[in-house]
């Protein structure tokens, strides 16, 4: 258990088509600001800056620190994409007890259009760009096609189940003003949309969006007074499987059992969990290896917890329905968390004592190579 809550949580308005003037160094700024203003500081309170991003360069994090102002005791850059919240969560939390810095900054994000978006998916790094692009495999979904097809046939799910997920988180992001897809959705409508891999239709994959998120972090004891989430642990996996199993069983796995034991508490305690969704057959199988699905089967959590809403799963909508700002997709669901347990999450608010977020990502030839889960609790 640690000393350190997440006192502020701010989003930058995610958005499909950004207008021209529109920059990642824009969102990225915009999310920091809003998150030191809610946190009730000013940028010159900050001695420490972490950030995540694929579009900053040819910039790096002491550029973008230099233009926001900021003068630093501490600063990391992450490229782990959807696993770089909880990478730089776990860093800052570290860095916070060591006294290296007092009020940390995390923000995550990027401009994510058409252009940007292809040249991410082919030049992802040298095991895509040298053997995948020229099969050609533009981007994950056939991969993860693969993937769902064997954890249908492991668990006895359907396409109805994978669509229960999807229609579950767009009622969710029906609620959240920040949501860039909130029109209703149908399990029909799911089922009858284009096919885009088999058995992934175009409700499987996360949408592309430009936006940012950001957090701020500082000590226990300086952060009473504010609304905040308690830290209770971050624990990490990397390069899990060496890229050799099937992806059914995640980098979880293996760090959420020391999530569980540092933090006290146990799956059956988790009121709200954001898990990373860039595929529904992710949230199933990160779901499975963090023990929340507790003695029921894949298919009676969905059918009875996931679709009917007793378990508060992706409350913002998820990324598959409020988009997927880049490397932000972690931080999306550290600040959905974070708002849900101070009770600043609007119309979706639900009561929750312990939250759980999951990041997962990095395909380094088949699938996500790093993995981590923090446990938040509501400060009393």
């Amino acid at each position: 258990m640690t000393n350190v809550s997440v006192v502020s949580a701010a989003e930058t308005a995610y958005t499909r088509h950004p207008d021209p003037y529109v920059t990642t160094h824009s969102v990225l700024a915009d999310a920091v600001r809003q998150a030191v203003s809610q946190a009730g500081l000013r940028l010159s309170d900050i001695d420490g800056f972490g950030v995540s991003s694929f579009t900053l360069g040819p910039d790096h994090a002491v550029d973008l620190a230099w233009r926001l102002g900021l003068r630093l005791t501490w600063l990391m850059q992450d490229t782990n994409g959807g696993a770089s919240a909880g990478g730089m969560l776990q860093h800052a939390v570290r860095a916070v007890e060591a006294g290296d810095a007092t009020a940390i900054v995390l923000v995550a994000g990027d401009r994510m259009d058409g252009p940007a978006f292809e040249e991410l998916v082919r030049r992802y790094n040298v095991a895509t760009e040298e053997h995948l692009s020229p099969l050609p495999m533009p981007g994950p979904n056939a991969a993860f096609a693969m993937l769902t097809q064997r954890q249908m046939q492991k668990h006895g799910l359907s396409r109805s189940d994978y669509g229960r997920i999807a229609v579950a988180q767009r009622g969710w992001a029906a609620l959240n003003p920040g949501a860039v897809y909130r029109s209703p959705l149908a399990l029909e409508d799911y089922l009858e949309a284009p096919m885009v891999a088999d058995p992934l239709g175009r409700y499987d994959c996360v949408p592309p969006v430009t936006g940012a998120d950001a957090v701020v972090v500082m000590a226990d004891e300086r952060a009473k007074g504010r609304k905040r989430a308690r830290v209770l642990s971050v624990a990490a996996s990397y390069n899990y499987d060496d890229q050799s199993g099937d992806g059914l069983v995640t980098g979880l796995a293996v760090c959420a059992p020391t999530a569980w034991h540092d933090s006290g508490v146990s799956p059956a305690d988790v009121g709200v969990a954001s898990l990373y969704d860039d595929y529904p057959s992710m949230v199933v199988a990160q779901a499975q290896d963090l023990g929340l699905f507790g003695d029921k089967s894949p298919v009676d959590f969905i059918r009875d917890d996931i679709m009917e809403r007793n378990f508060p799963l992706n409350t913002s909508g998820g990324q598959l329905s409020a988009g997927q700002a880049g490397s932000a997709g972690g931080m999306h669901g550290l600040v959905e968390v974070v708002r849900q347990l101070s009770g600043q999450a609007g119309d979706r608010q639900v009561d929750a004592r312990i939250g759980v977020v999951s990041g997962y990502g990095m395909v380094l030839y088949r699938y996500g190579a790093c993995a981590n889960v923090a446990v938040l609790e509501a400060a009393s």
